[in-house]
């Protein structure tokens, strides 16, 4: 089961890390909104970071936030994929500004980017969870930020 744990944390870590470089690609590709993505990507990293840290703090691995890590291994390796090509894909057929904010919002409203963000919206139901929220208390609600950038930009989500 701990074996389990390690690659649902590398996993995850990884996750937040394609995530991270996702957005900064997108910082490279459009000036007009450099600041909004790189912050989007710092906060990525950061994710990846206490998802690191929390790997070694809260060794063994069951006392980790157990709400926090996806359960499935097999989802999250199919999104680290997806994630890869696609930045592979970027390099010969980048996307439009438009296209950008519409996959980033599809990101923040997958699977893995999901789950965490429930986590994070949730109650407390311990005292760890609340360390950890605490921690990342202003690294939320990406999915709202983008749509939010997206209307004021005239963006329409497709």
């Amino acid at each position: 089961m701990e074996k389990d744990m390690d690659k649902l944390f590398d996993e995850s870590i990884r996750l937040e890390m394609n995530v991270s470089k996702v957005y900064l690609r997108f910082s490279k590709l459009f000036s007009e909104d450099k600041k909004f993505w790189w912050d989007l990507a710092i906060e990525e990293k950061n994710h990846a970071a206490l998802l690191r840290s929390g790997k070694d703090i809260f060794e063994p691995a069951n006392k980790f936030p157990e709400d926090l890590l996806l359960s499935s291994l097999k989802i999250i390796n199919k999104e680290n994929e997806s994630l890869e090509k696609m930045l592979d894909d970027f390099e010969e057929n980048p996307p439009s500004r438009e296209e950008a904010f519409n996959i980033a919002f599809r990101i923040e409203t997958s699977v893995g980017e999901a789950h965490y963000q429930a986590f994070m919206e949730q109650d407390s139901s311990s005292f760890k969870d609340k360390v950890f929220k605490d921690l990342n208390q202003d690294d939320k609600e990406h999915a709202d930020r983008i749509q939010f950038h997206m209307a004021q930009l005239g963006i329409a989500l497709i």
